[in-house]
């Protein structure tokens, strides 16, 4: 049931303007452009009535000053360094401009060119707000419990492991860490991806930035500031800012020698005509016209917008792109390796069997087949101990409850997923490799390893229940034995079980990079073939060491694949670094794998990886568009200039125009739309692989 929070921490000061939209204005960008164009503004008309030079010419100076200060001296720092910015070509075409007497026009092309250079700080500002939206969400204070129950208030990055954080109602968890008193309700969307609040006792883990509800909470702090979930993700997402891709770099390297090119042939448009008699007025408007059209603003704009766009996407869908880099050659992947336990399973093991040992020779007869909700086949039949599944599995919970095995934490979560009160277990014992003895109800139940239990034992019951154990095995289970009063009552199956969109990802990996992937798996052989006859992988490799998998992901990238991987753990590492692409499992994923792979799936959504992949795609085909687009008006534009004649303001408002169209055009990934586009192609595309 919802409730209101009466009483919300309020956001610190520090936090509110991080999290909201940059302003427009707050971009000195902006600022400046607006104040170019005001001043424009007011001078246009006094120029257009003929007005005395007086009037408008201080409007038109300071319009020159304000739009074109600030990428003159950009360009003049990138000239010391001996680089040809195109921002500075554009000054020097304004102020050649106004030396011939185009004043009017000089002006226009600062405005122009000072609106196009806030239009890209816009849209900059806007990716990476898409970006920290996601990030920016653990507070700046949080609450300190001292040794005599004093609190005081500290900064987040103060607190250290084993301080212990007081979050009341409506308030975000200020540190990574675990439960040590109280219980509420956590909304950790932001972090795991689940849709519904949490219930958070003592013990239970929580992470920084997660939302309380209406409980009190104290966490004892496990990680420190800097190794949280969060600060992981944001140094994930900084290293992404600080990449650039292939693409970018290349036009980078030719845009000097482009610039150097383009100055060159403004002087041979200048000074040819002038040889053959032209005016000087008309050669020198016609070379700063040319010098304009030609500058490649719109080719070096065509990479990065869609690239940062795809990957500012992706991340708001819980997928932690690291680079643009990474994002670019996400589309190239023609292959792809999975890990099994973690990966394509949910790595926590579940009952997803209850079979019943009934007096009659064989099994009980009503507890075959699954039943999800419960993880438990059916309810039906009674076994030789007078116990239906229902019962026998509360009684074996019970037994389990004290102990902190995986498997006994499997047998009690299944059982509160029934809805089951467990009784008090008396008379406790733990053996390990056999399991546990326990008192419940005033019956003795024992839980373990059937071999263990069953050891030495060759009546009839604990014949039929050792053939019910090695089936459940032989099916992938992990057999679990419960006796009660010293008879065989039951055997409990328990699984990791496959995660629900495992089936459908493989598919659509098959169809994206038209072969179908490979299963790498330390986990024995039968296992894993069992698995991936299940998801519908033929190419299985188990047993595997690290070692192994890596050699088997340079064997396919030596034939000439570019070879994806998939993983959780510290083994999958050194595989996920020597792929073309690693992708780790962020929510249950090692520290070591989520530091070496190049892509974290935070909620562990497998489906969203065919997705990414899709988004990489579009996004290298806006690229290409882009291109095209800036080469076409380029050429025209030229062409224009040089067989007609072509006016400065149409000149400037053609380059200027197909920049700002470029950039905008790789800003259609930011959309919602684009990413239910790529989830549509990742499902509906044939198999086609990657060029």
């Amino acid at each position: 049931m919802a409730s209101t929070l009466t009483r919300p921490a309020p956001p610190s000061a520090d936090t509110v303007d991080v999290r909201r939209r940059t302003r427009v204005l707050a971009l000195p960008e902006a600022r400046w452009a607006l104040a170019a164009l005001l001043l424009f503004l007011a001078g246009l008309p006094l120029a257009l009535l003929g007005a005395p030079a007086w009037t408008w010419g201080p409007l038109f100076a300071a319009t020159y000053l304000t739009g074109g200060w600030e990428p003159a001296w950009e360009g003049l720092k990138a000239l010391r360094d001996k680089t040809l910015d195109v921002d500075l070509l554009m000054v020097v075409a304004a102020l050649g401009a106004a030396a011939i007497g185009q004043v009017l026009d000089g002006a226009l092309l600062i405005v122009i060119f000072a609106t196009s250079g806030a239009l890209e700080a816009v849209a900059t500002a806007r990716t990476e707000d898409s970006v920290r939206g996601l990030l920016d969400l653990a507070p700046a204070t949080a609450t300190r419990l001292l040794a005599d129950d004093a609190e005081e208030s500290v900064p987040t990055a103060d607190l250290v492991v084993g301080d212990v954080i007081v979050i009341r109602p409506g308030e975000r968890v200020g540190a990574d860490g675990r439960v040590v008193a109280g219980a509420s309700e956590v909304d950790q969307a932001t972090i795991t991806g689940e849709p519904l609040p949490v219930v958070k006792e003592p013990g239970d883990e929580v992470f920084a930035g997660t939302l309380n509800g209406t409980g009190v909470l104290r966490v004892g702090v496990g990680r420190d500031a800097s190794d949280s979930v969060i600060a992981r993700i944001v140094r994930m997402v900084e290293e992404a800012s600080a990449t650039k891709a292939p693409t970018q770099l290349f036009i980078e390297k030719i845009e000097q020698r482009y610039s150097l090119g383009m100055v060159a042939a403004t002087l041979a448009v200048f000074l040819v005509p002038l040889a053959f008699g032209a005016g000087l007025t008309d050669s020198l408007l016609r070379a700063m016209t040319f010098m304009i059209v030609a500058s490649p603003c719109a080719v070096v704009l065509a990479t990065m917008p869609p690239l940062l766009s795809a990957l500012a996407n992706a991340g708001r869908h819980g997928v932690l792109v690291k680079s643009a880099v990474v994002m670019e050659r996400l589309g190239q992947i023609d292959a792809v390796a999975l890990d099994k336990t973690g990966t394509l399973t949910e790595g926590t093991p579940r009952v997803t069997a209850v079979r019943l040992l009934s007096g009659a020779d064989g099994p009980a007869s009503a507890t075959s087949g699954r039943e999800e909700a419960a993880g438990a086949d059916g309810k039906g039949g009674t076994a030789v101990s007078g116990l239906d599944a229902d019962g026998l599995l509360a009684l074996a919970a019970a037994a389990e409850h004290p102990s902190e095995h995986p498997l006994a934490r499997a047998v009690v979560l299944a059982a509160h997923a029934r809805g089951h009160r467990l009784a008090p277990a008396e008379d406790f014992v733990s053996t390990p490799g056999v399991g546990v003895t326990a008192t419940v109800r005033g019956r003795a139940v024992r839980v373990g390893a059937p071999a263990r239990l069953l050891h030495g034992a060759e009546d009839a019951p604990s014949t039929r229940a050792a053939d019910m154990a090695a089936g459940l095995e032989a099916d992938g289970h992990t057999a679990v034995l419960v006796t009660v009063d010293g008879a065989p009552a039951g055997v409990l199956g328990i699984e990791d079980r496959l995660r629900p969109d495992a089936t459908a990802t493989v598919a659509a990996l098959t169809g994206l990079t038209g072969t179908v992937p490979t299963l790498l798996t330390g986990d024995n052989p039968r296992a894993a073939a069992r698995l991936a006859a299940a998801v519908g992988i033929s190419d299985v490799r188990a047993g595997l060491l690290p070692q192994d998998k890596v050699a088997a992901v340079q064997e396919q990238e030596r034939a000439g694949r570019r070879v994806m991987v998939i993983g959780d753990g510290v083994n999958d590492a050194p595989a996920l670094a020597a792929a073309h692409i690693g992708i780790a499992m962020g929510r249950a994923g090692s520290d070591l794998a989520l530091e070496t792979a190049d892509a974290v799936i935070v909620r562990d959504e497998l489906a969203t990886v065919p997705t990414v992949v899709a988004l990489s795609r579009r996004a290298r085909a806006l690229v290409v568009q882009n291109l095209v687009i800036a080469g076409a008006f380029i050429t025209v534009l030229v062409l224009w200039d040089l067989l007609g004649s072509l006016p400065l303001p149409l000149g400037v408002l053609g380059h200027e125009g197909s920049t700002v169209l470029v950039g905008l055009n790789g800003l259609r990934l930011l959309r919602e739309s684009a990413w239910r586009r790529a989830a549509a192609d990742a499902v509906d595309r044939p198999a086609v692989r990657a060029g």
